[in-house]
């Protein structure tokens, strides 16, 4: 399985930011090359050669997230909310768009409204415009809003609509 999973631990982990600003480390199946996680990671996109074979189909099918349920379990992150950001680029988020600090009132989630709509984001930019969605969510969240996001994560995974 070490090879498989790139020639390193299948699970790694790295520091995210959370609610009220407060740094944690989430977890996850390693889909990228061992050496590839250290410091601040490249955004990665689907045709990313860092991506392990093995890595892009749990990618396809977000399996490479199941490990996030540790994070709910120790109660940095839930099943549904904002996904969470590194540093470096809530950083580099907040520059152009100020309100995005309003997301860090709440646990980010495991699935988010910005990734049933717009999926992963491959550049800042991206990031900005997943993260209205986001927005929208924190403004108009319910047990009924969750219960369709999963629904929609579900369906999602269950058609590879992963990266």
């Amino acid at each position: 399985m070490l090879l498989i999973s790139g020639g390193g631990p299948v699970i790694y982990s790295q520091r995210r930011t959370g609610k009220n600003g407060k740094s944690f480390n989430i977890y996850k199946f390693r889909s990228l090359k061992r050496g590839t996680h250290l410091g601040v990671d490249l955004i990665v996109d689907k045709d990313d050669p860092r991506i392990t074979r093995i890595g892009r189909f749990m990618r396809k099918y977000k399996l490479d997230e199941i490990p996030n349920f540790i994070n709910v379990l120790m109660g940095d992150m839930s099943v549904v909310g904002p996904r969470p950001e590194q540093e470096y680029y809530i950083d580099k988020i907040v520059l152009k768009a100020p309100e995005y600090r309003k997301l860090l009132e709440i646990k980010p989630g495991i699935t988010s409204w910005g990734q049933v709509k717009f999926g992963y984001a491959s550049t800042v930019d991206e990031m900005i415009e997943r993260h209205k969605y986001d927005l929208y969510y924190l403004e108009n969240r319910s047990f009924a809003f969750d219960m369709k996001i999963i629904f929609y994560t579900i369906i999602i995974v269950l058609k590879g609509r992963g990266i």
